[in-house]
């Protein structure tokens, strides 16, 4: 009869390191490390491998692999979990730095029946200087003219996809940790941030009649001395607070609300959306929006 091996002689307290952690999710390099960590008090050979080590996890444990293709640029990233994961926790292991954000961040604060199989990881940029040279009414008018830029940045994964959005350095401004729907701890835009998100890049929302949906949804929450606040710290060179003004109003928000938003000012004509064909005016928000969008 074969002698057990050192990994089978310590399965009680590998299986106990693991089953008593609050990570559920690991890379590889993550999994090499914890090997490297716990060999002395495991009694491991020096020779046991890392691979060795998952490939016993795998068989004979909990852990599960994942694997995510990025079939644009022809890449592959595995991440195992310990146990059920959620779409959530593996789709945010993939960038550990990034946060849920835009129509996922809608899904997770309540704002829409629906669930969106793309998921939304915002990776901030590193620091940029500021744009020189003030805003222009015909820049502005160039600028909204096309089709809005998209990440082709998209892992697939089971029917999933998590697109990876290299978004503005704003220092995790307004990022909270959110309880998601399987218990599971996530960093996800607050309310006020998404809002506001979600009128920058409408499209990572489902489109702008989604967006009007969720601030109908969000009106008896969202705090709009926060959102303000929010919008104020983000410095954005255009001037999305006329698109959330214009939202809030279509949402019934009320007069005193959408007045901190116009406060702000009204010194160019904006835009709802990007690239609309015949587009209708509000005068009173200095704003083009779709033909036909509901009011």
């Amino acid at each position: 009869m074969a002698r057990p091996t050192r990994l089978t002689i310590a399965k009680k307290d590998i299986f106990a390191l693991f089953d008593g952690s609050s990570q559920k999710v690991y890379s590889q390099a993550q999994l090499a490390q914890i090997l490297t960590e716990q060999r002395a008090y495991w009694r491991l050979a020096e020779r046991t491998t890392a691979r060795e080590f998952i490939a016993f996890l795998e068989k004979q444990g909990n852990l599960k692999a994942h694997t995510f293709h990025a079939v644009n640029y022809g890449r592959e990233i595995t991440r195992y979990s310990w146990g059920n994961s959620s779409i959530y926790e593996l789709g945010q292991s993939l960038q550990p730095r990034g946060y849920l954000s835009h129509a996922t961040a809608v899904a997770l604060h309540g704002l829409t029946d629906l669930i969106p199989k793309t998921l939304y990881l915002n990776v901030e940029q590193s620091p940029k200087p500021a744009p020189s040279g003030s805003l222009t009414q015909r820049g502005l008018d160039q600028a909204f003219s096309r089709k809005q830029r998209q990440s082709n940045m998209t892992y697939d994964h089971d029917g999933w996809s998590v697109t990876i959005i290299n978004g503005k350095n704003t220092g995790a401004l307004g990022v909270e940790e959110l309880v998601g729907p399987s218990e599971e701890r996530l960093r996800v835009t607050n309310l006020e941030r998404t809002l506001i998100d979600i009128v920058v890049r409408p499209t990572y929302a489902g489109g702008i009649f989604q967006v009007l949906e969720a601030y109908r949804a969000a009106k008896d929450r969202v705090s709009t001395n926060r959102l303000v606040a929010t919008l104020k710290k983000l410095d954005y060179v255009y001037p999305y607070h006329q698109a959330i003004g214009f939202l809030m109003d279509r949402a019934d928000y009320g007069e005193r609300r959408s007045a901190m938003l116009r406060q702000l000012g009204l010194k160019h004509d904006f835009y709802l959306a990007h690239g609309m064909e015949q587009p209708e005016y509000s005068s009173e928000w200095r704003l083009f929006y779709p033909k036909g969008f509901e009011v």
